[in-house]
Formats: structure tokens, sequence, C-alpha cells
């Protein structure tokens, strides 16, 4: 028998030093992380600390940023409503055909006597809100104050409305964030052959001959000026409501957006409200200007926007009424914003405070964009023709000067950005005609000709600018070859081409029609085919912000939009240049392109209470996915054109008489009540 196992111990005793024992609690590993961090040298430290500081200050300035894409992003359960209404794939558009659009009625135009079998949408039963008198508007004009959200307007009025349309055999109504669309304009089909055989019979349409290029023919019974003078009226009914006497206006959420505090959208208005001969309109925003519009404010304002909106605005209404009230307020701010070019360059300060009589450029630069500084030269110079007041010409004059004889240019082109200090260009290498540098080859052609073509160097910068363009920013896209303009960085070529080039076939057009060479107008028309095609080849036939054209061989569109760049802000440029494309060529094609994109706002961006929005998402019929926000220059720009395109009548602000302006003051060789070419 074996012995018994004996059990052999070692103690081991560890004392110590310190007076503590290790227990694995969170003091200790909290103990042990500070010994860590004093154990790094001071620089480590620091960079650590300038690092957490870093992103925190990124955090709280990306914040606004993604709580505004938060709010846009739509409900999964109103897309799904959206989807079950509205399932017609868009149809692809071959250039220079328009695709068939059905008569449709716009609200408030009265068509010509015909038969008509169109159902009426009801209108919802007005929400009753909590509405106080605004100190700001009109008399009898009241601002909605409560807090009732659009989604909470919306389900009180759809159980309403469904019913109504249910009894009447209407179509629904589709909505998005409280922007209602009729189901007639946001899917109208297209008229079938038999439809179009059987409204040749009857005599109510033309069928096309042989050889024709497919455009649509005018729609009998709608006259289509009176639809953009409902749709000015309607933008107006929502600022009126909502906004009145505030810069801009907010129509999903029926309220207001300030910038600069000065009633831009009313201002920015005015003129339009002349040409249109509304009347009514334009008598309560003069009571508004004479009563309520001081610039006595501490406030800053951007001087290149405030120049073309409130001083342009001022002075084109001046020049078409010849009431002496909008040129005392012309001179009023045209005065408070020459602290601007107190510079050591001569080159102007971005910002400026009216009320202070101060100037500075933006806190993250201390450069100017070349866009900015080279287009407020048109107001400014017929401001001292106006008040023989030599300032504010000899103060634009100087910085043509300078930017004509700058080092950096490319044969024409200009850099995006100038030093106030310095007065040189700075990032050197990149050239667009998009943002930040594209009106400035604009202002150099208008300059010339409302200077009576007499000053050549403006002439001289604008020819080397289009042979430098032709040479290096003109490729053709693929597959239908159409000519676009992109952008040099660095000696590359990228096919990008913002909405805001689409004032280069106007330009041009411009340019050929008082003395410029002849293919001047054959580019101008080879582009603003390829603007339109920016409209026609997107689902809601609205134009995004920015394209990329297709260069190798490809198949399908010939342009390609980033998730980010598919905006639509309501902008002009495309508009403005089909309106002189058809001054100047009497071709219908082009009215009929314009009177297709207008319909395509009032599908997709009109807001039943009043006043159209901007939208995210031109690629989606379903959801375009609105911005709540109607910019000014909606109703001082874009609805202008599209009636000056449908009018026929070339004596309606005339391209000849009403820019035929001597820059020397006393020489009034523009007849008063015609309109100068401003705010372009």
């Amino acid at each position: 028998m074996y012995p018994a196992a004996k059990a052999e111990f070692i103690s081991l005793t560890v004392t110590d030093l310190d007076g503590r024992g290790y227990n694995n609690s969170k003091q200790w590993r909290r103990q042990s992380c500070w010994r860590k961090w004093k154990q790094l040298s001071r620089l480590q430290r620091s960079l650590i600390l300038f690092l957490l500081v870093l992103l925190l200050v990124c955090g709280i300035a990306m914040f606004p940023t993604l709580l505004e894409h938060w709010k846009g992003l739509p409900d999964k359960s109103r897309k799904d409503e959206w989807h079950k209404v509205v399932d017609s794939p868009p149809k692809p558009v071959m250039p220079r055909v328009l695709p068939g659009v059905a008569p449709g009625i716009i609200p408030g135009v009265i068509p010509a006597p015909q038969k008509q079998n169109i159902p009426v949408l009801p209108q919802p039963p007005p929400v009753k809100q909590k509405k106080a008198s605004s100190k700001r508007g009109p008399p009898g004009l009241q601002k909605k104050l409560g807090n009732m959200t659009d989604l909470q307007v919306e389900e009180k009025q759809e159980p309403v409305a469904r019913s109504r349309e249910e009894a009447e055999g209407a179509k629904p109504v589709i909505s998005w964030r409280g922007a209602m669309i009729e189901a007639d304009q946001a899917t109208e089909p297209q008229p079938s052959a038999r439809e179009k055989e059987a409204e040749h019979e009857k005599g109510d349409g033309v069928l096309p001959k042989p050889g024709d290029t497919g455009l649509q023919r005018p729609v009998p019974g709608i006259n289509r000026l009176e639809a953009v003078k409902e749709a000015f009226r309607h933008a107006w009914k929502g600022y009126k409501d909502f906004a009145w006497g505030h810069d801009e206006l907010k129509p999903i959420s029926k309220s207001y957006g300030e910038w600069f505090g000065l009633g831009l959208t009313l201002i920015d208005a005015l003129d339009t409200m002349w040409i249109l001969d509304l009347k009514e309109e334009f008598k309560e925003a003069r009571m508004w200007v004479a009563r309520e519009l001081s610039f006595e404010k501490n406030v800053d304002v951007n001087l290149f926007e405030s120049t073309i909106r409130i001083l342009g605005g001022l002075l084109s209404t001046y020049h078409l009424t010849g009431d002496s009230l909008f040129l005392e307020k012309a001179k009023d701010i045209g005065s408070r914003l020459l602290p601007a070019f107190n510079t050591p360059s001569k080159i102007p300060f971005s910002d400026v405070n009216i009320g202070k009589g101060t100037a500075h450029p933006p806190r993250w630069t201390s450069d100017s964009t070349v866009a900015e500084v080279t287009s407020i030269q048109l107001e400014f110079r017929e401001l001292s023709r106006l008040t023989q007041d030599p300032r504010f010409q000899k103060a634009v004059d100087e910085v043509m000067k300078l930017v004509h004889k700058l080092g950096g240019k490319h044969e024409g082109l200009v850099p995006m950005f100038i030093n106030t200090n310095t007065g040189q260009f700075t990032h050197l290498g990149v050239f667009t005609l998009g943002a930040r540098a594209d009106s400035y080859y604009e202002y150099l052609l208008k300059q010339w000709i409302q200077g009576g073509k007499k000053e050549t160097q403006l002439l001289e910068d604008y020819m080397q600018a289009v042979e430098g363009v032709k040479k290096n920013l003109l490729k053709r896209s693929s597959p239908r070859s159409l000519t676009f303009v992109g952008e040099l960085s660095h000696g590359h070529f990228s096919p990008k081409m913002d909405h805001l080039v689409c004032f280069l076939p106007g330009t041009l057009a411009l340019g050929a029609h008082n003395g410029l060479p002849a293919e001047h107008m054959d580019l101008a028309k080879s582009l603003m085919e390829t603007c339109y095609q920016m409209y026609a080849q997107m689902e809601t036939g609205l134009s995004p912000e920015i394209v990329h054209f297709n260069l190798p061989p490809h198949e399908g569109l010939d342009v390609d939009v980033k998730p980010a760049d598919r905006h639509n802000l309501l902008r002009p440029e495309t508009v403005e240049s089909l309106f002189y494309l058809y001054r100047f060529t009497q071709d219908k094609m082009y009215q009929e392109w314009g009177w297709e994109i207008f319909q395509n706002f009032n599908k997709y961006t009109r807001v039943p209470s009043g006043g159209y929005t901007s939208i995210n998402n031109v690629r989606d019929r379903d959801y375009p996915s609105p911005r709540d926000k109607m910019e000014s220059f909606f109703l001082g720009e874009t609805l202008k054109y599209f009636y000056l395109l449908f009018s026929d009548d070339p004596n309606l602000i005339s391209l000849d008489r009403s820019t035929a302006v001597s820059c020397k003051a006393g020489l009034p060789d523009m007849p008063q009540r015609q309109l100068p070419l401003f705010e372009e």
C-alpha cells in the first residue's frame, strides 16, 4: 500500500510598493489610462487634443447639412403610395423631337371655346388656422403663425378630398410633403395616332406633314401667355400669404427664409409684373417699396447678389415705369455698396454691411470669385448714367481694366478666383464656364453693347474667350453627338457641364445679332439643343444642376448625373437662351421646347397652396423630393423669359433699342420704359 500523498504548497506574497492592491476595478483602469496619458510627450498630447477639437468642429459644421438632408428624406409609406398611383416609365427623347404632350387645363387659364371632356379636380376645403395680421403686408393680408406642419394639414385634408373625388369621379391627388400635384398634370398620357386623326377630322388639330421635324403643334385653346401669367399669380399668392416682405418663400412649410431681410423676391419680381401687365400685384408691391423698404440696416449683404437682384430690379423697374421712386431707392442701395471697392487692389470684397458702411471678404478666404466682381458692371454703369454720378462706373471700370491686364489666363479663359489684396488670380489652371466664372463672359459682350460698341477692349476679351472655349472646352457626346462645354483642370479635360453654362447659347446669339461672326449663331444653335436635352433626357423633364456627358462609344443617354447634382433650382438660363434664339431666328421649335419645360415645372414643382419649389431629384418622377424653397429669380427671371419667349411681339422689350445704352452720363440713348439687360 502506498503512503498517502502529501500536499505541498508554496506561498508567495507580493508587496504593493505604493500601498495599493490590484482588484481589476474601473478605478484602477482609469488610473492606468491616466498614467499612460501622462507618459506621452507634450507634442503627442497636443496633437491628439487638436484632432479631437477638429473632429468636434467638423461635426458641428456638418450637422445642419445632415439635418436638412434627413428632413428631405421621403417617408417610405408616402413613396409607396406614389408608386401605386404613378407607374409610367419615362420615354427616351430623340434630339430635336418633342414628346407628345396631351393638352391639359392649367388652373386659372381660361381656354378658348371648344369641346373638352376633362374632369375638373375639386380643391380640398381650406384648413382653419390661427392667423395674425401682417404688419408688413398689404391691407387684409395675413400670415400663418401656427406650428401645424404640412403633413398634419394634409392628413386633415386628404379624407375630405378623397371622398369628394370618389363622389365626383375625379382623379386622386398625389401628395408629397404637403405639395399636392393633380394626377392629370403628373402623368398626362400622350395622344394616340387615332386620337390625333380624329382631332384632325374635327378641325381641332393638324397632322404632321411628311418631312416635319416631329415638333408638337400648338395646343388649341391654351393661351401660353395667360398660362405664364397664371403661374406668376400662383407663385405670388404663396409669397403674399406666407412670406410677404421677406426674402424667399418656403412653399411647403408655408413660411419664409431670410437672407438679407430686404424683400429680395418682391424687388426681383417688380419688372416681371410690369411686363406681364399685372397691375394689382404691381401696385401692392410698389406700396411696400415706398413704405417699408429701407436700407438703413445693420446687415451684411453679398455685393453681387444684392446688385443683380436689388439694384438691377430697381433700375429695370424705373426704366419700364419712369417712376422716380425706384431710381431713388437704386441710388440709395448703390451708394451703400460702394465701400466694397475700398480694397488695396480695387477688387471688391464679397460682403458689405449696408448700415455701417464697412466691407470684408468671406471669413474663410480673402478671395472673391471672378464672376461676382465682373458681373456688377451693367448696373453700376447705368446708375452713373442716370444719376450723373461717375463714382459707380469708375469703381467697376477699374475692375475690368485690371482683369484685362492680368496674367494667368488661358487663351481668353479666366480662373475662378481673384485675391482682393493682391489683385491677382488664384487657384490657377482651372477653367470653367460654370459657377464662379460664368457671367464674366456674358457681361463682356453686354457691356460692349451697352456702351454703344465703342469699348474695343471688352470686345477683344470676349472674342478671345469664345475662341478659347472652342479650342479647349468644346466636345461632342455619345451617342447623339451633342455639342457641350466641359471644364479644364491643369490640362485635364472633364466632361462636366453646369446648368449655368446654358447662358452661353443666348449670349452667342446676341453677339451674332450685333454683328459678330455668323458661326457664333451656329454654335449657339448647337448648344441650345444640348441644353434642351439636359431637360428632355431626365425622367421629370427638368434639368439637374450639373451633368457629366458620355464621351466614349455609349448606348442610352448622353448624360450621367451624380446623386449630389440631381437638384433643380428653377433656374432661368435655358429659358433665357431659348428667348434669344426664338427672337433672332423665329424658329417655333424654341417655343415648343420652352412650353415643354414650362409644363414640367407645373407638373413637378408647383405647390397648390401657392408658389413653386426647387426639387432634389430630377431623376425620380415618383418622388422628386421638394426642397421647400422658391428662389427669387424664379419670379424675377425664369417666368419673365417664359413670357417673352411665348410672345410674338418683337417690340415687347426690344433687343435692339433697349441694349443701345451709352455709358456717358447725360446721353439718354435708351428710350424710357425700355428694359435694360439687367438681372441676367
